[in-house]
């Protein structure tokens, strides 16, 4: 772009960027992302991170979405200082299917009924007992598209003993922009992981709400993302320099942005967003909701732009999460992540495999013995020794991850190519060289942070600093990143 100047010369002048803000919630940790954006520049650093993790309380496992919100605001607040508030917006995303229930007359003074349960607690078994003895499990999946996974938000509600009393239920981004802006609204690609979307029209399936008992009135109208959805309260202007803050919504389940942030090299490129979930699958205009993709437990999500993330969760490194927790509990002190893979690359890949869907690996608790004794039950060998464990953990998940890439292509008749793994667990140099050589494919590893890069790209394209489609998008994460390949070599 030229400008001319007052003495008639002409100057070629800087594009322009803008300075957005991401808050990423994530089952372990929360953080702020400061971006600045423009056609040719994508730059990001933490301005906050804080802990975050589950609350065990006598009736169950919990989050703590109180204190959750309260470092995010004042980690916003920081970003706010460190860019003398030239903030052009704030959005929000986390993990899916939880959820906080509100009552109250005023829908700008609701307040929060109960302490947020965590998906992981046990509570939801009965729950799907309920929901397929009203509306069975093969209408469930023609309805809303959605693999069986005991936590979805439908189940949950089924055991939610203060659902009666509730006037309005908010997936966890959504109930904090609520907080930030007294503002509701459901943001789409969040509300598809809930079980009562229509999985065509992206709408509430409101028969289903009614035939399961529940109070259509519960359910905040649904936008998509790029739509605003206010600025913060004028209450919160103390704790941020003075300023109201436009808070945009963007792809606010945490794996709709991360794939937004995954730059697609090919029409037939498959995605592993990988972290606590390694969420495999592929990116299609249209949903998949045959029989065959209910059997195999496939999932039809929504993404950004109205595409369909077909995917299916497949346990990631929350496996060798647990394992390291565990030995740090059993010695009392830190584990080295490094110098455990290091040690495991020197092992043989020729490890016993094990199926890390088994139900025992969800829950918190002592990884390595249910290891064992699923070994055991097997007649399998148990791994000896710390490297050797964290080996055959590696090797599993890499097994679990190239299974499902097949089936992904298999069920939506895609020749995929190429694997691009996102995320912490593209970090994990081993684990991305055993999904190349399981999976047959090349393993395109990087960037980290694909979830706050896709959260501030859409940010930025609402802003008008960006536009296009999101290949265009895409576009521009692969001129300023640089990701490393691997290939398989057995």
């Amino acid at each position: 772009m030229t400008q001319t100047t007052s003495t008639g010369t002409r100057r070629t002048a800087a594009p322009r960027t803008t300075t957005h803000a991401a808050v990423d919630l994530g089952a372990s940790s929360g953080r702020v992302v400061l971006g600045r954006v423009g056609p040719d520049t994508l730059e990001f650093h933490e301005a906050a991170r804080f802990s975050n993790g589950v609350v065990p309380m006598p009736d169950g496992l919990h989050w703590n979405l109180v204190g959750l919100y309260e470092q995010a605001l004042a980690g916003l607040g920081a970003a706010v200082r460190e860019t003398d508030g030239e903030l052009a917006s704030v959005a929000i995303d986390s993990w899916a299917v939880d959820y906080g229930l509100l009552t109250g007359a005023d829908p700008h003074r609701m307040q929060l009924l109960g302490t947020p349960f965590h998906y992981r607690d046990e509570r939801t078994a009965a729950g799907v007992e309920k929901v397929h003895g009203r509306v069975p499990f093969e209408e469930l999946y023609r309805r809303n598209g959605l693999q069986f996974l005991a936590f979805n938000t439908l189940y949950q509600l089924a055991q939610e003993g203060l659902a009666p009393h509730a006037d309005r239920l908010l997936l966890v981004p959504d109930l904090l922009g609520y907080w930030l802006t007294g503002e509701q609204l459901t943001e789409v690609t969040n509300a598809s992981t809930t079980g009562l979307l229509d999985v065509r029209t992206k709408a509430w399936d409101t028969e289903l709400i009614s035939t399961l008992g529940l109070d259509q009135d519960l359910f905040a109208p649904v936008a998509a993302p790029g739509a605003t959805l206010g600025r913060t309260r004028s209450e919160l202007a103390p704790l941020l320099g003075g300023h109201r803050l436009p808070v945009t919504l963007v792809g606010s389940h945490d794996t709709a942005s991360a794939i937004v942030g995954t730059p697609l090299s090919t029409p037939d490129a498959a995605y592993i967003s990988c972290g606590t979930w390694g969420l495999v699958g592929l990116e299609l205009e249209t949903p998949v909701v045959t029989d065959a993709s209910r059997a195999a437990n496939f999932t039809n999500e929504g993404g950004v732009d109205g595409r369909t993330r077909f995917l299916t969760n497949v346990m990631g490194t929350w496996l060798l999460s647990e394992t390291l927790r565990t030995w740090e509990r059993e010695e009392g002190r830190a584990q080295d992540l490094v110098g455990l893979l290091d040690a495991a690359a020197q092992v043989s890949p020729a490890v016993v495999v094990f199926d890390v869907q088994d139900e025992r690996f969800v829950a918190p608790g002592d990884m390595p013995a249910r290891i064992a004794q699923l070994c055991a039950e097997q007649d399998a060998p148990i791994p000896a020794g710390k490297a050797e464990l964290v080996r055959s953990i590696v090797e599993s998940i890499a097994h679990g991850f190239a299974a499902a890439l097949r089936t992904a292509g298999e069920l939506a008749d895609r020749r995929v190519d190429v694997v691009h793994m996102v995320g912490g667990g593209s970090l994990n140099a081993l684990l991305c060289q055993a999904t190349a050589d399981r999976s047959g494919y090349p393993v395109v590893a990087g960037p980290v942070e694909a979830t706050a890069i896709g959260n501030l790209l859409i940010q930025a394209r609402t802003a008008g600093t960006l536009s296009g489609s999101l290949e265009d998008l895409r576009e521009l994460i692969r001129r300023t990143h640089s990701p490393i390949t691997y290939r398989p070599q057995s």
